[in-house]
C-alpha cells in the first residue's frame, strides 16, 4: 500500500458526504431589525449536488436552499401565496436583500472548498 493510501484511511479523514462542515452566522441586518441575533447553520454541500445545483437558473439562491442548515426555507409557514411567495426561492428572495443572498452564497462555498486555496504544489522534494 501507498503513504498516501494509508493516511486516506485513517479514521480522522471524515467522508465529505456524510459529514459535511458546518459555521453560524449572525445576520446584521435581520438580527438589527427583530431586536435579538438571527442566527444561520450554514454547511457545505456535497460534490452531487454542487454539480447539480451549477445547472439551475438562480444559482446563489439554490445554494442558500441547500446549504442553510437553519432556518428551514421550506417551512410552510414561510409560504405566502398571496404576497407572491408560493416557493422556497421566494422566500429566500423576500427575507434577505441581494447583498445577503451572495455573501450567505459564499460563505456555503467556502464551507464546500470553493473560494479558497486547497491544494500546494510540491516543488521538487
Amino acid at each position: 500500500m501507498s503513504k498516501t493510501l494509508d493516511l486516506l484511511l485513517k479514521p480522522e479523514l471524515p467522508n465529505v458526504l456524510k459529514e459535511l462542515p458546518e459555521k453560524r452566522f449572525r445576520v446584521r441586518r435581520l438580527s438589527d431589525l427583530a431586536g435579538e441575533d438571527v442566527i444561520f447553520t450554514l454547511r457545505g454541500l456535497p460534490y452531487g449536488k454542487v454539480k447539480s445545483i451549477q445547472e439551475m437558473p438562480d444559482m446563489t439562491v439554490q445554494i442558500v436552499l441547500a446549504g442553510c442548515a437553519d432556518p428551514d426555507w421550506k417551512a410552510p409557514e414561510l409560504l405566502d401565496a398571496k404576497q407572491g411567495i408560493a416557493t422556497p426561492a421566494d422566500v429566500v428572495k423576500s427575507k434577505l436583500n441581494a447583498g445577503e443572498i451572495d455573501e450567505i452564497s459564499i460563505e456555503i462555498q467556502k464551507l464546500t472548498g470553493y473560494r479558497q486555496k486547497t491544494i500546494d504544489e510540491i516543488k521538487n522534494s
